[in-house]
């Protein structure tokens, strides 16, 4: 179902919003919609991480257990290697 929510914006903005439409051939209310789901997306990802860091961080002060930055880029370097090679593997 879909209802209609109002928003005031200033001169400006409403302006800057009918300008921005017109050089992309789209309506202030596609731009609107848009602007939204896209700080919708990115803010709720934000939100995820912070909580997944959150988690890491109780389990480290829980455990005590970590990887140390050589240890981990040895390991980044040969997934990136293994990676490669399949590229570039004869199929």
């Amino acid at each position: 179902m879909k209802t209609t929510t109002g928003i005031k914006l200033d001169e400006a903005t409403r302006a800057r919003l009918q300008a921005l439409g017109g050089l992309k051939e789209r309506s202030p209310h596609w731009l609107m919609k848009r602007a939204i789901a896209e700080y919708l997306d990115r803010e709720e990802r934000y939100e995820r991480e912070k909580k997944e860091d959150m988690q890491r961080w109780r389990q480290y002060q829980e455990s005590g257990a970590y990887i140390d930055d050589a240890d981990m880029r040895e390991h980044l370097s040969a997934l990136a290697a293994a990676a490669r090679d399949k590229a570039d593997a004869p199929k």
